[in-house]
């Protein structure tokens, strides 16, 4: 992707264009499309997602997480790596040149909707994240999740507008989760709340904006479906939600359709790269960029993570 054609928002000051731009193409892997390692369950799904049945020891040890990130940036098959600003602390200094994106915002999973409206507000700043700036961590943006439909949105769309306006007032990139969620959410699958989820990330201004797969409207297929996310979302890109571990080429299937039939801008994918050993998780990753930022069939993708 040409520098040029990256598109600035209107919020970055002149003077840090260039730093967006150059933020933009290093979570991109310099193509405009996000592949996203996501590793903010730690706090988000406890540790289901490190121990247990068919999931290797080694994934319950956070420098797993790490390891794999640094050895797929090495090999440029990684756009930026995801996780709450304490745990990218403590590792980063390993791997200071891959791309960090700090998720500002988590909660666990232990109070359900029937409970109580999810809310997660910041347990961070700004200037908490330039401190690692300054200490030579490539931090080239931050993320937030808000839960659209719970009685607490409007708190979390006020902190996820202000770190957007933020973040890029710093040169930086700014993604956002975007769950349905709440007892007013009959469906969170709902195709049209999911479009609109996407439009609403557009209205605060995130570069890119990580969204559920929706079911189908009726009449269309689940990719077509996806697409008028993606539109909706207008200049926001919309990344898909890797969803929980699935067969690989099953997963490698779903994320060509989403890419290459719904239009997004890249995905996001957790367990269904972290759940392997370090090697295996190499070549998913590997395999997820191929088809997300080079057009890869999946009989192509699929070649590359059976080695």
């Amino acid at each position: 992707m040409d520098p040029s054609d990256v598109m600035v928002p209107a919020d970055v000051p002149d003077e840090l264009i260039d730093t967006y731009v150059e933020n933009y193409l290093n979570a991109t892997a310099g193509t405009g499309s996000m592949n996203l390692f996501a590793c903010d369950q730690k706090i988000e799904h406890l540790n289901d997602d490190f121990y247990g049945e068919g999931i290797p020891l080694s994934s319950n040890d956070p420098a797993h997480l790490f390891e794999i990130g640094d050895l797929s940036f090495s090999e440029g098959t990684l756009g930026v790596l995801a996780g709450q600003l304490g745990l990218i602390a403590q590792y980063a200094r390993d791997a200071p040149d891959l791309p960090y994106l700090v998720k500002l915002n988590s909660k666990t999973n232990l109070v359900k909707t029937a409970q109580r409206d999810p809310v997660s507000m910041a347990m961070w700043d700004m200037d908490d994240v330039m401190s690692l700036v300054h200490n030579g961590i490539n931090i080239v943006g931050i993320g937030y999740t808000v839960y659209l439909g719970s009685e607490h949105e409007h708190e979390m769309l006020t902190e996820a507008a202000t770190f957007i306006r933020q973040a890029h007032e710093l040169g930086m990139l700014a993604v956002v989760w975007m769950y349905p969620r709440g007892q007013a959410v009959v469906d969170e699958k709902d195709p049209q709340l999911i479009a609109g989820a996407a439009g609403v990330a557009a209205c605060i201004g995130a570069d890119f904006a990580k969204v559920n797969y929706p079911r189908p409207f009726e009449g269309m297929t689940a990719p077509e479906s996806l697409g008028i996310a993606v539109e909706a979302a207008g200049r926001t890109g919309i990344i898909c939600s890797g969803g929980g571990s699935m067969p690989p080429m099953e997963f490698l299937q779903r994320l060509h359709d989403q890419i290459h039939v719904s239009g997004c801008r890249g995905a996001a994918t957790g367990r269904n790269i972290h759940q392997k050993g370090t090697e295996e998780a190499v070549r998913m990753a590997a395999a997820c960029h191929a088809i997300i930022c080079e057009g890869a069939t999946v009989d192509e993708a699929l070649a590359l993570y059976q080695g």
